[in-house]
């Protein structure tokens, strides 16, 4: 392996803090072995071990689990909002990360570390659908999107450090979550309530509106403060990244809502 790529890939964390006080940061083994048992279990493992077994009453565990990540997502959501709007910590026009000696910085190192374990704890939603045998919500789409999440927040924050552009990802991101896990938490609490939630597909909606938007704050910044200090690559990877889940949301929301209403007019008399 060249040297240059050893010393990117395994040098030591961007923010020796954060790494010092807050477990699997200064380390990639924690977090690579926790996606390749996560993608063994859902995509093999999991499978093999459900086969001659039924379906897991989760209802309980699921309700709770939903509850809580509207909890989680809003709590950070708030506290986002307080950081970036109220506490005025960045400018807008060139988010980085803020300066170590900055009276916000621990802030933004909490919420960072705590999005990341929140993304960790997602990786629950596919294990939920294993055990329930619901393998049809297994999509590309959707191990795709958590696993990005959990390796690329890991890497930005090994490498980049905390904070900066990628908060604003956090803000729209927490937000989107706290909706839906709210429509799962009803929809597991009354069942019979679900085929009538008519905004469900809205949420697919907002999911598409996220990306968008960070699609634009990054081709904004490229375009408007071309001299901004946060890293070229990170600029780039978030709209490569955005593009390709608006393409592959825009492809669900297509396929979920949009083609079977078109079906439905067309075998309508």
């Amino acid at each position: 392996m060249d040297s240059n790529v050893f010393e990117i890939f395994f040098r030591a964390p961007a923010d020796p803090v954060l790494a010092k006080n807050m477990p699997i940061i200064a380390s990639h083994w924690p977090v690579t072995l926790i996606l390749v048992g996560y993608l063994l279990f859902v995509l093999k493992i999991g499978r093999i071990f459900m086969a001659k077994r039924k379906p897991y009453n989760l209802k309980n565990i699921i309700v709770v689990y939903n509850i809580c990540q509207v909890i989680y997502n809003s709590v950070l959501f708030i506290l986002v909002i307080y950081l970036i709007f109220v506490n005025l910590a960045y400018d807008l026009q060139c988010m980085e990360s803020l300066p170590h000696k900055h009276p916000s910085k621990e802030l933004e190192r909490w919420l960072t570390y705590s999005y990341f374990l929140n993304k960790v704890i997602d990786l629950l939603d596919t294990v939920f659908f294993v055990l329930r045998k619901s393998y049809k919500q297994i999509t590309i789409l959707h191990v795709y999107h958590h696993v990005l999440m959990v390796f690329g927040i890991y890497w930005v924050m090994r490498l980049y450090g905390v904070g900066g552009q990628y908060m604003m990802m956090g803000l729209f991101n927490t937000f989107v979550h706290a909706v839906m896990y709210f429509y799962y938490f009803i929809s597991a609490m009354y069942p019979k309530l679900k085929s009538s939630l008519w905004w469900k597909k809205y949420i697919t909606g907002i999911q598409i509106l996220q990306f968008i938007l960070l699609f634009l704050q990054a081709t904004l910044v490229l375009l408007s403060n071309p001299s901004c200090q946060f890293p070229m690559f990170l600029q780039y990877l978030q709209l490569s990244q955005a593009l390709i889940m608006i393409v592959m949301f825009g492809n669900f929301y297509y396929h979920a809502y949009v083609k079977p209403k078109q079906q439905k007019q067309q075998k309508a008399p």
